[in-house]
């Protein structure tokens, strides 16, 4: 694989500066919404997604999205195909889900809830956050909702768990550990980045952000015991003072067992397999089975891998 970032030719283009794209949704039970927002996404073939990761307990599904970047001869950037099947994405949405009627066991401040860069190949993370930067000035412009941005994206860098935690995303609001409609303030008392600070019920609040690679890994726990799950997720996390670069949460999933859902922030560092061992001698002391956990997406390697097989397979229709 010739990752050179000076070849011109457009395979080559391909390659080499490549743009990943996590957008999450909440949704994941209406299955005509799903249907018109991937249609969204396969009206322009120079983007692909390479993988889906739907969860029915949590209501929600993540789209991973890849795409090449391209540059202008003094090296600018010019766009990325990803940008309009982003948009076009993200408009299906909003026309597809209602968040006053979204329900589920996963935290959410919006329809669209989520939307992460990061660099692949030989693109650089400032590459990414000028998506990020551009992706949230047109989403809030043309879609009227708030928008925050976070990490590489945010002029200072702020972490995405904070703002979420200033914004009351961590709070449950039915029975204590699901998320039901929206119950917030319709004006935020704090200014978005992009948008209005007036809320539509509807749509709610949009997270956008710029990260090196992160790694989500959810640890199944065989008890319906959230508030064992929760301390589990806290003392394993860096916040509660257990493991540096590793956020949690302890969530009520299906009727029979709970999840600790880990964002592994620097996974070569703390990997998987740290976490798990962590979690499986925490819940041995509060007398609970542990399930091996499982990661929601692929490896970076992987991701490109795919990208590459799938848009030459495009190509020889």
């Amino acid at each position: 694989m010739d990752l050179n970032p000076g070849c011109k030719d457009k395979k080559s283009i391909k390659q080499s500066m490549l743009l990943c794209c996590k957008l999450y949704i909440s949704e994941s039970r209406n299955h005509t919404a799903l249907d018109s927002i991937e249609r969204a996404a396969r009206l322009d073939g120079e983007t692909v997604i390479v993988n889906k990761f739907q969860d029915r307990a949590y209501n929600r599904i993540g789209y991973t999205l890849v795409s090449y970047i391209v540059h202008d001869s003094t090296g600018n950037i010019i766009y990325s195909p990803l940008q309009q099947t982003l948009l076009s994405m993200v408009e299906a949405a909003y026309e597809a889900i209602n968040l006053e009627l979204h329900h589920g066991a996963h935290p959410r401040l919006g329809v669209v809830d989520d939307i992460v860069f990061h660099p692949l190949a030989r693109a650089s993370l400032e590459e990414a956050a000028w998506f990020a930067k551009m992706a949230a000035a047109d989403i809030g412009n043309k879609f009227q909702v708030p928008v925050f941005l976070y990490d590489a994206a945010h002029p200072m860098g702020k972490p995405l768990d904070i703002i979420r935690r200033e914004l009351g995303y961590y709070r449950p609001n039915f029975m204590g550990n699901q998320w039901s409609g929206w119950d917030m303030p319709e004006v935020l008392s704090e200014k978005p980045d992009e948008g209005p600070t007036m809320v539509s019920r509807a749509r709610g609040i949009v997270m956008i952000g710029a990260r090196p690679w992160v790694s989500m890994y959810n640890i199944p726990i065989v008890s319906t015991d959230i508030s064992a799950a929760r301390r589990i997720a806290r003392t394993v996390s860096a916040r509660g003072g257990g493991l540096p670069t590793v956020q949690t949460l302890g969530l009520f999933h299906g009727e029979d067992s709970t999840e600790i859902a880990c964002m592994l922030l620097e996974p070569n560092r703390i990997g998987a397999d740290r976490v798990q061992n962590q979690v499986e001698m925490l819940a041995a002391q509060e007398g609970l089975d542990v399930e091996k956990g499982y990661f929601t997406d692929f490896s970076p390697e992987m991701i490109i891998e795919k990208y590459l097989k799938l848009i030459s397979g495009a190509e020889s229709h």
